[in-house]
């Protein structure tokens, strides 16, 4: 196959007194993720759609939320692994495309560090990665700031 699509999609709850990091950015803000994790959601939903494009599972069966080695883990740990099992099938990131979801806090100003930490975690180029924002206004479990869901889709090249 010379290309490859994959989806993902993850949520967190917010969970007081937490750090949030978001696209492995630290970004203030009086809550992070509940999570086993460091709880990026964006880089857990990423990894789901590189994973799911390689037909791998997802990132609950390679990195499993009950395992004590993965507690606290920095999600880039997680993504330059899921990135290794990508190359090790002889692909590389076409292109990325994610959505964050969340009433608050307001990220226009972090997508580029997002955008910049994600290139070089996947050794792309960092044309190759969008990273948006959005609310919903104020309907649902993010709008009513209960927490933040990510989409996020890839497109794998063939390194063949």
């Amino acid at each position: 196959m010379k290309f490859r699509i994959g989806n993902g999609f993850d949520a967190h709850q917010f969970k007081p007194g937490e750090k949030l990091i978001l696209g492995g950015v630290e970004i203030p803000h009086h809550s992070g993720m509940e999570a086993h994790s460091d709880g990026d959601v964006v880089l857990h939903a990423l990894c789901d759609s590189i994973l799911g494009a390689l037909a791998k599972g997802d990132i609950g069966q390679h990195f499993p939320d009950n395992s004590e080695k993965f507690a606290g883990i920095d999600s880039r740990i997680l993504l330059r692994q899921v990135y290794q099992i990508m190359a090790d099938e002889n692909y590389v990131i076409g292109n990325v495309d994610i959505t964050i979801i969340a009433q608050t806090p307001k990220l226009a100003t972090y997508i580029e560090g997002m955008c910049e930490i994600i290139a070089e975690d996947l050794q792309v180029n960092k044309s190759a990665i969008s990273v948006k924002a959005t609310t919903t206004e104020k309907m649902g479990f993010t709008g009513r700031e209960e927490g933040i869901a990510v989409m996020s889709s890839v497109l794998l090249n063939s390194k063949n």
